[in-house]
């Protein structure tokens, strides 16, 4: 398939997008271009936005006024269906650029002035999947200009972009996730303060000092606003913790090192409560029993003990939220927790009280897990872990695959 660039758009934030004769494409997207909205928008595997003008047609004959670049594309083009495209395939553009398409862009409210009732979701892959916008990241940096030609490439061999979506996927899971928790503990009374913006989840705590109250998660999609992120443990005066990839500032060194896993459920191995022993889902009037078990699993102690007893409270029994508990003579012995939102099921808050080690509890509590997911409909279940610990190997042997090797960051705006 080739194609050409129809129109090269950019603009100092927001729409619409206004036509540019050229523009040089970096790792972090179009020169002279802006997104006002940069915790959504932008970053390496979302610097380039795209959209066909066959898309745009289509959309104008259901009435809508959009035009090219109105709804915040950087490169208009013509000849190809980009969103049928899959994701890995590139876009070699003139003589040097290369792209590689990373996944849809979502429509959101700040594009409505193109859409009759401010309907953005008439470009939804999830509604019209052959006319939504796609991403693209930049593999090779080079000039674009208006009527370059276009080459569609296959997927290079070592393509890591499915693996990338995936994992856009999953981050946006562990995000609900923590800031559900986060905003539990602050209403409960403690000193949490919560960011929530975007891609971009920031929690620090002056009160509780852990990494668990002082953290941020989001890095990996937006690494460009690391300086934000360390404003932020500035500002409130906390040791923060970066959950990321790569050292997210010259010189950062990793705290420990974390693993990230994924499957599909039907793919985990069966496990077996062991003999002795029952495993069920506990409801909300059981939340202070299942929190004890997991603070005195976890040794989790002084305000951090209370903070979490609190946070669990609200949690258990809410939407998305499964727990299980292992009993031995009606006393729990382990507990673990489910968390479910996008098809995504995301294993959490495991722990297996010293008596109780070395049995197997683990595994069979992974697998009763998975099993949950697949009967809400996920078709991923995600798991974290300590790299080269007991969870990691347990993950591996349960048919898990390593998606990803991650670090926790400290960083102390003391220092």
């Amino acid at each position: 398939m080739e194609g050409r660039v129809f129109q090269v758009n950019v603009s100092p934030g927001g729409v619409p997008k206004l036509p540019v004769e050229r523009a040089w494409v970096g790792e972090l997207g179009v020169e002279g271009d802006r997104q006002r909205h940069d915790t959504v928008h932008g970053g390496p595997h979302r610097a380039v936005a795209l959209l066909g003008i066959e898309a745009i047609e289509r959309v104008q004959a259901d009435g809508h006024p959009i035009y090219p670049g109105s709804v915040g594309e950087n490169l208009t083009t013509a000849g190809i269906e980009l969103a049928g495209l899959p994701v890995g395939t590139r876009l070699a553009i003139g003589d040097q650029l290369v792209l590689e398409l990373s996944g849809p862009a979502n429509p959101c409210d700040l594009i409505g002035g193109s859409f009759r009732g401010g309907k953005s979701g008439r470009i939804s892959i999830l509604t019209h999947p052959a006319d939504s916008r796609m991403y693209g990241r930049t593999l090779v940096e080079g000039e674009v200009r208006t009527g370059d030609h276009i080459r569609v490439l296959p997927p290079a061999p070592d393509s890591t972009a499915r693996r990338h979506l995936d994992r856009e996927k999953i981050d946006s899971v562990v995000r609900a996730a923590e800031i559900a928790r986060w905003k539990a503990t602050a209403a409960a009374g403690f000193d949490v303060r919560v960011v929530d913006d975007g891609d971009l989840a920031m929690v620090a705590s002056p009160e509780l000092p852990s990494s668990q109250f002082n953290r941020v998660i989001g890095h990996r999609i937006v690494p460009n606003l690391i300086d934000r992120v360390l404003n932020f443990f500035r500002e409130h005066g906390t040791v923060g913790r970066i959950v990321a990839d790569r050292p997210p500032w010259p010189g950062a060194v990793a705290e420990s090192h974390l693993v990230a896993f994924a499957t599909a459920p039907e793919l985990v191995a069966q496990a077996e409560v062991p003999s002795g022993l029952t495993m069920r889902e506990i409801g909300p009037d059981e939340a202070d029993r299942w929190a004890l078990a997991l603070v005195e699993g976890s040794s989790i102690d002084g305000r951090d003990r209370g903070a979490w007893l609190a946070s669990m409270r609200p949690l258990v029994g809410a939407a998305g939220w499964h727990h299980l508990a292992v009993e031995a003579d009606a006393a729990i012995v382990a507990v673990s927790a489910l968390f479910t939102r996008r098809r995504v099921g995301r294993l959490l808050n495991t722990t297996v009280l010293p008596a109780a080690r070395g049995l197997g509890i683990q595994r069979a509590m992974i697998a009763r897990r998975a099993a949950i997911a697949a009967e809400r409909g996920c078709r991923l279940v995600s798991a974290g872990a300590i790299g080269g610990g007991v969870s990691a190997a347990n993950l591996a042997a349960m048919g898990f695959e390593l998606l990803a090797e991650e670090a926790l960051y400290p960083f102390d705006p003391a220092a």
